[in-house]
């Protein structure tokens, strides 16, 4: 029996990167995986890939900052696989700018994608999931929800809110007796596009002396001697996502490497 088994979880952002890595983990472990994003040559070749390693999935076309997308992916959901147990709200953006460089379009952008999609994907999954008797929403957050870092206010404002809304609608869920559970994930650097854009981002401001100078920089940071890998975070939104976690909501779950305790 796998630990998902009967389970049916939507993930945003899951063409590639953690939202990828996380929907393999979930369809190894018997659950049927709705992957959505804008990516869609990507997200049609991961969901072939894991239908070729003998699991269950599909892809449909979502920009999580548009609302009219929510219903029609939940939809897409329930008519594929029969109902929504999981919400994973990964899709995400990073932007790395100094205070002074940082736009209002930036703002608007960061906040729309990592923030107002983060909620409309808790309010939409709400009746589905009520419907199945319960469920589990994963919301990706970032060590940068946490603490401040150089060069990135602007995602760690929008981090520190997806920390929050989880905690104010995991309780409400839990009182409204939806049996929802609702949880952050906060993880440090880890070796994905998104990881070598920082490295990338840190030389352009001259944060770093080239590449390979950022990549040692933050791998130092890490209490454990290594970046993150996308499996390690993937490893969590399962566990997250089983039964296990039953009795954890509204709790922020760091898996950093000791970044931020050090």
């Amino acid at each position: 029996m796998g630990r998902l088994d009967g389970k049916v979880a939507l993930i945003t952002g899951g063409a590639r990167g953690l939202g990828a890595e996380g929907a393999q983990a979930m369809a190894r472990e018997g659950a049927k995986v709705l992957i959505t994003d804008i990516l869609d040559a990507v997200g049609e070749q991961t969901a072939q890939g894991i239908r070729d390693a003998g699991g269950q999935a599909s892809y449909v076309h979502q920009d999580t900052t548009e609302e009219s997308h929510w219903p029609a992916a939940i939809r897409a959901a329930v008519d594929t696989f029969g109902g929504l147990d999981i919400l994973v709200n990964n899709a995400g953006i990073e932007i790395v700018k100094t205070l002074a460089d940082t736009t209002m379009e930036d703002l608007q952008r960061i906040s729309a994608i990592n923030e107002h999609g983060v909620y409309m994907g808790i309010k939409y999954a709400v009746d589905p999931m009520t419907e199945r008797g319960g469920g589990s929403i994963i919301n990706l957050s970032s060590v940068a929800g946490m603490q401040g870092f150089l060069g990135l206010t602007a995602y760690c404002m929008s981090k520190g809110a997806v920390r929050l809304l989880t905690k104010a609608a995991a309780v409400e869920l839990a009182r409204m007796g939806t049996k929802i559970r609702v949880n952050s994930v906060h993880p440090g650097v880890i070796q994905t596009t998104m990881g070598q854009r920082l490295f990338e981002r840190y030389v352009d401001y001259g944060l770093a002396e080239d590449y390979a100078d950022a990549e040692a920089k933050f791998t130092e940071r890490h209490s454990i001697g290594r970046l993150g890998r996308p499996e390690d975070v993937a490893n969590l939104f399962v566990f997250l996502a089983s039964d296990e976690s039953s009795f954890i909501t509204g709790e922020e779950h760091v898996i950093d490497g000791g970044l931020i305790s050090d």
